[in-house]
């Protein structure tokens, strides 16, 4: 059984936590990075930093652990805007900008660490349907039940009471079961880069 709930600032440890056990397209990517924090520096800190108001977890009713969640932001462009600001500049100190090595030889880390210092920008044409985004990830003793949909249908609400015209998420091209998910959700794909695909939601 599990309760869902807003995620609180004491669950960030939970949140980096589960990011990397479910960072290899769903699988757990502890034994790939020396660093247990770098993932969830890129795809969990900020969003409980400058976006908790569209934040929400699962916990589990009998050990009280946080075995999912859900993280949005209702204005992709200015939350970009805001890391550049105030979130990269501090993690560019402590993780050296990679540029130097030739992109097959990255380690899992320096992939990571190349992000950080050039941050990917969403591109207008998504933006403009669907300027909100979002990461969803469970535990696998989350999954199955219904709880995935019931913390997207929770995201999804708040987005809609906040005005937000529709919303769009990156998944990994071999990501097929959590393809299908999105599909089954209404979500549908809008275009494909090298390893991944966007997917966009009309929240009108």
């Amino acid at each position: 059984m599990f309760t869902l709930r807003p995620a609180r600032e004491t669950d960030r440890a939970a949140l980096y936590r589960i990011c990397l056990e479910t960072g290899a397209s769903g699988q757990d990517a502890t034994h790939l990075y020396a660093d247990p924090l770098i993932l969830g520096h890129v795809y969990a800190g900020p969003y409980l930093t400058y976006a908790l108001d569209f934040a929400f977890v699962l916990e589990d009713k009998g050990s009280g652990e946080v075995t999912g969640y859900v993280l949005g932001v209702p204005d992709t462009a200015a939350f970009e805007a805001t890391l550049d600001r105030e979130w990269w500049p501090p993690l560019r100190e402590l993780y050296p900008d990679p540029v130097g090595i030739p992109r097959t030889d990255r380690t899992p880390d320096q992939r990571i660490a190349h992000l950080i210092h050039h941050p990917p920008r969403v591109p207008q044409d998504v933006l403009s349907g669907y300027p909100a985004h979002l990461h969803i990830d469970l535990l696998p003793a989350a999954q199955g039940g219904g709880q995935g949909r019931a913390l997207m249908t929770t995201l999804l609400d708040a987005l809609r009471e906040a005005g937000v015209a529709g919303v769009h998420l990156g998944v990994g091209e071999n990501n097929t079961r959590a393809q299908g998910f999105y599909r089954h959700l209404g979500f549908q794909e809008l275009g494909r880069a090298p390893g991944s695909v966007t997917f966009g939601l009309p929240l009108t």
